[in-house]
């Protein structure tokens, strides 16, 4: 093997147009070897990963990078394109946005995996289910025939696992590979990245660029640390130096954010402002027949379940990717067709507000998304995004006035009005979730649904929107639903809690209990996985 490293990027410049995304990046990696890219969104992190493969449009490249000591600039389009997949694989940030709707996941994996390495129909089937098998997706024959918008988006991000690893590449770039994962899924997924990492390195040298906000993922997955901010690559180091001393003052206080609890109690008589009771959600599904031939079966993706919000209330769902979360949150908003239940708003059920009753409960009920990406319209700028819904529900107002708030609002998210005539596309993807949560909180709800608002998001942004949200909560009494897979940010958020498995809530109640004497086994795996994560 050449004493070369494998990758080796040397003075790295990426201009858009007049703006400079990284600015002399100099970086090596080793064959075998796990290197962490940190740093805040928009710090450069996923536009350095891109740089490599060359998937940047209207961008000017400058510098060297070399791969296996060849130059990867001055490569022909198909000279990259034979090198994608086999050689350098990514795992994308948004599995939405890199997964073709109109193709099963399977087909998608089938095809990576012929297109490489030129083997049957069959074979590569059987290897694709092996693979999904392997990332930790429950009844791999059955989900090996789905469409990405049938899966959970932790399903998503585990698909896109398994169609970068399938051609055994020689260099794998994660970007934000466990974002949407669940704790357990999480470390599963840590623990199968080590293991095809130890077993390629034995044959290949298989390296892996890994770029995350998740300081604990870094700790127990990385070798070296590269830190970014604002483009530049500020400290570099083995991950033990960086954690016990680290040097650049953006480093300590990245090591230093994490959430701080800072609600306030419950206050006994508060009103009810959200109540579901016996609420399932049934799903149709195809079921194998005899010669052939299909018939139609039910999935019950949300069974039975009662929960209930208060004004200035947080109630925390956790499960695992799947466990029927994100369905009972478009139940609770009126977004899901309920099979059977109800659900209330401040005493009336949802299916009897009609007309403007209707208009004024949608500005009372607001969610934010777990992928702000397809949740944000690509043709509309982020002052029309966030300011949409005040044109809908506040027609009092003027355009003067409109254009104060959404600038309040993006400057209370962390954003300037520099951000007001860009569009979602020029944003990181911590980005277009804190615009995301400014659409919501524009209209001052009454209640918040957040499904997984702080999954894309770096540790510094995590505090602040998670401070915001107090204080939000603290100034206007609101109630919140928050799901999320990080346990510590419901700890640091969640009055009560509700864990959820299989469609069903197996457990209930004030957080602190729940955390520290959990009765249910599946609590308790949640627990552990999330200490050892």
């Amino acid at each position: 093997m050449s004493a070369a490293p494998l990758l080796q990027i040397d003075k790295l410049r990426v201009r858009f147009g007049q703006t400079v995304a990284v600015d002399d990046v100099s970086l090596t990696i080793e064959a075998g070897e796990r290197v962490a890219l940190v740093g805040e969104s928009g710090s450069g992190k996923s536009v350095t990963a891109l740089s490599i493969l060359r998937l940047l449009r209207e961008a000017e490249l400058s510098g060297s990078i070399r791969f296996a000591g060849e130059e990867l600039l001055t490569k022909s389009e198909h000279a990259m394109r034979n090198l994608r997949g086999s050689d350098i694989a990514m795992i994308f940030q948004e599995p939405m946005t890199a997964l073709n709707p109109l193709y099963t996941v399977g087909d998608q994996i089938i095809e990576t995996i012929q297109l490489h390495d030129g083997i049957s129909a069959r074979d590569a089937r059987k290897r694709a289910i092996e693979l999904l098998a392997r990332t930790g997706i429950t009844e791999p024959e059955r989900r090996i025939d789905s469409y990405p918008h049938q899966l959970s988006g932790g399903q998503r991000q585990r698909v896109m696992i398994a169609m970068a690893l399938a051609c055994r590449p020689r260099l794998l770039l994660a970007d934000e590979p466990t974002t949407a994962l669940d704790v357990t899924i999480r470390a599963q997924i840590v623990d199968l990245l080590l293991e095809l990492q130890r077993d390629e390195a034995e044959k290949r040298g298989m390296a892996v660029l890994l770029i995350t906000h998740d300081l604990n993922l870094v700790r127990r997955f990385a070798e070296r640390i590269a830190v970014m901010e604002n483009g530049l690559l500020v400290e570099q180091g083995t991950v033990e130096s960086i954690f016990t001393s680290p040097q650049h003052p953006y480093t300590q206080r990245l090591l230093q954010s994490r959430p701080q609890r800072a609600v306030l109690p419950v206050l006994p008589l508060s009103p009810l402002l959200l109540d579901a009771k016996d609420v399932s959600v049934d799903y149709s599904m195809k079921l194998p027949g005899v010669a052939g031939w299909f018939r139609r079966g039910a999935f019950k993706a949300v069974d039975s379940v009662s929960v209930s919000v208060r004004q200035g209330e947080t109630l925390g769902i956790v499960g695992e990717s799947g466990s029927g979360k994100s369905t009972l949150a478009m139940a609770l908003l009126g977004l899901q067709r309920i099979s059977h239940g109800a659900v209330e708003f401040q005493g009336r059920a949802l299916a009897d507000y009609r007309g403007r009753e209707k208009t004024v409960l949608r500005s009372n009920m607001q969610v934010v998304f777990q992928d702000p990406y397809s949740s944000l319209s690509p043709r509309q700028t982020i002052e029309r995004i966030v300011g949409e819904g005040l044109a809908l529900h506040r027609p009092e107002m003027d355009a003067a006035a409109r254009h104060a708030k959404v600038v309040s609002v993006l400057r209370e998210v962390g954003m300037d009005r520099t951000a007001l005539q860009r569009y979602p596309h020029e944003f990181s993807g911590g980005q277009r979730q804190r615009i995301a949560i400014a659409r919501a909180l524009v209209l001052e709800p009454r209640i918040l649904i957040l499904d997984e608002p702080t999954s894309a998001l770096d540790v510094s942004i995590q505090m602040q929107v998670l401070k915001l949200l107090a204080d939000l909560q603290k100034k206007y009494n609101l109630g919140y639903v928050f799901i999320s897979h990080d346990l510590e940010v419901i700890g640091a958020m969640a009055h009560r809690v509700a864990v959820m498995q299989n469609g069903f809530v197996v457990e209930t109640g004030e957080v602190e209990k729940i955390f520290s004497t959990p009765s249910h086994a599946y609590t308790r795996k949640l627990l552990k996985a999330a200490l050892a994560a």
